[in-house]
């Protein structure tokens, strides 16, 4: 057992130790994003030359003492975002030259075996910035370095003990959990990632409730004797297909609230004790049809609550020992395809959380085992898709092919998207399609996507009626079934070889109404089986000699209502169509003047003449090139364009791209992905993805912008935000100002007002006092006379 368990370490490792025997020769070293797990003593033996080694973002939890002892002359060493706990004692006292080290993003367990680190990170304060501990739960996200000695405490008898053992020979308890009858306990841990080196002979793992993000290549196919693992309540989007492999005693697995979108093809295979799965609260949307069959003993599995929108036939065939199945809560689409699932559901009535049919609305909210089979049917007048999920259940190596494109009608093997002002081709078309419809749509170039590769039914593609100027080489690729392509009523004005590669297959093709000029030897290369040719209503003036040669089939050519200029030039087709029984319509000259609407065929050979130096003048095909850019044979410029994506149309056969002096800032994995033969690259981009440059294989030159140009750049633009910052505070202080004169000014309006309602109250009530006084006059004047008058009678 212990055996194996070294030997599965060190297969986690491989990467490492496929190159160590190399390392003398590198001076820099970058080993970030895999899966490495622990770094042995040996690792760097005899690379005394590397002076920067980045393992950033791997699953680090174990350094063993002396790993980085050879590292003498090293400058820059990078261990972030890793799960390391601890560190053995003076790792880093034999590299005097580093100026550079980063160590946060970790698992730190700040005990008393970490001390050192706090004082070692004192002596250097220019490094190891934000190195932070995770536990104790009293120290958690303080910085290492500004802990004191007295801090670093450890409990019982791990004072008198040795430092936390980190060997590649034996398994161990991570120091932040606790581990008792077989039983690793590490809940609520704050753990990123899976912690490794654990006690070979644990029956029971729980990493609940953490933040860990991925479970990676056999994680614990060294635990033999594991019978529970939990890993509920965490971040995991990503399991690696062999994540579980060899766990033959595994008989529960708990992977609930986490955010799974897809089960990798064999990621159960050989669980074969496993009874209880729980993959609810999860963002799964694709089940592939064999993901459990090797579950013949599984009694419990729950799918509740994801974003399943149907199963292919037979997912649950091998499930035997089912008694309880959840699947509530789930997107499903009740169409023909999950008819199966309703017939399984009655006939076993094992799902007792409620599942329903989301869609199609009148089915809607019914419970799919309640259901009639004959009411799971397919039609193209039912809308099969939950607005804003329209691409979750697109992956047809997952599921059952999407019954029809979004806002396409889909009837038998015939998908009709014509009609919908649609510029370019939907992806995601049912393999069983016979017959394309995208006639009358706003397409005005072919990207080669190769969304006709799973296509292996398709006849018949109709792209008549668009505003198509630019069929990419290959765009076609993978169409070798299809005996039929319109081309009808576009807007081409050439016709490259590379423009129909992969139709092999073709019988007829139809480019009427377009624009097409000129017609070279090589414009139908590999046509070999084209029967109807129609170039009816160009602007041909002139064919090259040989240009049909390759149409060894063609029975029916139509060049009617062209230009043509009988001169020299032409001599050959006159010749060629007299010689041939092949259906023409009489094509007609239109110049010279005396030679106007007379056909072809009968113009007499030396009527075809040209003037002097008129015959050199040939028909050469016009290369492919970007509209925003200029070509000079394989060449291509587009510096200094304002462009902000990478422009359509680049030929294929491409050396040398100039893309400097734009406004490009990302690419796609896909972006040069038929550019084999490019060696020069110049650019000024910022994020690049992993898969972005594939396909490259000739390269050898990848200009980047230079870093002063872009440090002086970003401190224009600093500067020109902080001017930006200055000037709306200076904004802000005139607001402010105005605002408080305003309120003085209104303040002081109505101290005024109130001031004037004063006086004029105050008027008032004078007035009212004297008038009362005058009245009190008269009234007392008005006594004193009747009282007089009494007294005189």
């Amino acid at each position: 057992m212990l055996l194996m368990m070294m030997m599965a370490v060190m297969m986690m490792m491989m990467m490492v130790m496929m190159m160590m025997g190399d390392l003398k020769q590198f001076s820099f070293v970058d080993l970030s994003e895999n899966f490495i797990q622990a770094i042995p003593r040996k690792a760097f033996r005899g690379a005394t030359d590397i002076k920067n080694l980045q393992l950033d973002k791997n699953h680090i939890g174990c350094i063993e003492d002396g790993a980085f002892r050879a590292l003498r002359g090293l400058e820059v060493l990078t261990l972030n975002n890793n799960n390391i706990s601890s560190i053995p004692v003076s790792s880093f006292n034999h590299m005097p030259k580093l100026r550079t080290f980063r160590l946060h993003s970790n698992n730190l367990n700040c005990d008393c075996h970490l001390s050192w680190l706090a004082q070692w990170l004192r002596q250097r304060p220019t490094v190891g910035l934000f190195t932070q501990c995770s536990s104790p739960p009293e120290l958690r996200g303080l910085n290492v370095a500004e802990i004191q000695k007295h801090e670093f405490a450890c409990s019982g008898h791990a004072d008198n003990g040795g430092a936390p053992s980190c060997s590649l020979s034996a398994g161990s308890c991570p120091a932040m959990c606790t581990c008792s009858n077989n039983i690793v306990d590490c809940r609520g841990k704050g753990l990123t990632a899976i912690p490794a080196n654990l006690p070979d002979n644990m029956a029971e793992i729980r990493l609940e409730q953490n933040g860990i993000k991925s479970v990676p290549p056999g994680a614990f196919s060294p635990y033999k004797k594991l019978r529970r693992i939990d890993l509920s309540n965490n971040q995991i989007s990503e399991i690696a297909p062999d994540a579980f492999q060899g766990l033959r005693s595994l008989n529960s697995l708990v992977l609930y609230g986490n955010k799974i979108t897809e089960l990798p093809k064999g990621v159960f295979d050989g669980l074969y004790a496993l009874q209880l799965l729980l993959l609810n609260a999860n963002k799964i949307h694709c089940v592939r049809a064999n993901t459990f069959q090797d579950l013949q003993n599984l009694s419990l599995l729950s799918l509740y609550d994801n974003k399943i929108q149907t199963l292919a036939k037979g997912t649950f065939a091998a499930l035997r020992a089912i008694q309880t199945l959840h699947l509530a809560q789930n997107p499903f689409i009740c169409d023909c395809n999950l008819k199966w699932l309703a017939d399984y559901l009655r006939a076993n009535p094992i799902e007792t959380s409620g599942a329903r049919c989301a869609s199609p609305r009148r089915l809607a909210n019914k419970r799919i085992g309640q259901i009639k089979s004959k009411k799971f049917r397919c039609s193209a007048k039912e809308q099969y898709f939950i607005p804003g999920t329209e691409d979750s259940r697109l992956n047809n190596e997952c599921n059952n092919e999407p019954v029809c494109p979004p806002k396409c009608r889909c009837e038998s093997n015939v998908v009709d998207c014509s009609n919908l002002r649609l510029t370019k081709v939907p992806e995601h078309i049912p393999a069983s399609t016979t017959e394309l419809r995208l006639n009358n749509n706003e397409i005005t170039t072919l990207e080669t996507t190769g969304v006709f590769k799973a296509l292996m039914q398709l006849k018949k593609i109709n792209l008549s009626n668009n505003k198509i100027t630019e069929i990419e080489d290959g765009a076609f690729e993978g169409a070798s079934s299809v005996v039929e392509l319109h081309l009808t009523a576009n807007q081409l004005d050439s016709v490259r070889s590379g423009m129909f590669k992969g139709l092999e297959g073709l019988r007829m093709l139809m480019l009427r109404n377009n624009r097409i000029s000129c017609i070279h030897n090589n414009s139908f290369t590999g046509l070999y089986n084209v029967r109807l040719l129609s170039l009816y209503d160009n602007q041909l003036t002139t064919i090259t000699p040989g240009a049909f040669d390759t149409l060894q089939t063609l029975s029916t050519l139509n060049l009617l209502a062209n230009s043509f200029n009988c001169d020299c030039r032409l001599a050959w087709l006159g010749d060629w169509l007299r010689s041939r029984k092949i259906v023409t319509g009489n094509p007609r000259c239109q110049r010279p003047a005396f030679l106007k609407e007379i056909p072809l065929q009968d113009v007499a050979l030396p009527d075809f003449r040209c003037e002097e130096g008129q015959e050199e003048s040939s028909c050469v095909p016009r290369p492919q090139c970007p509209s925003e850019c200029t070509c000079l044979e394989t060449v291509v410029r587009c510096s200094n364009k304002h462009l902000r994506a990478l422009p359509k149309g680049i030929p294929r056969n491409v050396t040398e791209l100039d893309l400097s002096n734009n406004k490009i800032n990302s690419l796609t994995n896909s972006s040069f992905a038929n550019m084999s033969q490019l060696t020069t690259l110049y650019n000024a981009l910022r994020c690049i993805p992993n898969l972005a440059f594939s396909g490259l294989r000739s390269l050898r030159l990848l200009k980047q912008e230079k870093r002063g140009d872009q440090r002086r750049r970003e401190e224009r633009r600093r500067e020109k935000k902080r001017g930006e910052k200055e000037r709306r505070r200076e904004e802000n202080k005139k607001e402010k100002r105005r605002r408080k004169e305003k309120r003085k000014e209104k303040k002081r309006g109505e101290e005024e007002r109130r001031r004037k309602e004063k006086k004029r109250g105050e008027k008032k009530r004078g007035e009212e006092k004297k008038g009362g006084e005058e009245e009190e006059k008269r009234r007392e004047e008005k006594r004193i006379e009747e009282e007089r008058r009494r007294k005189g009678r």
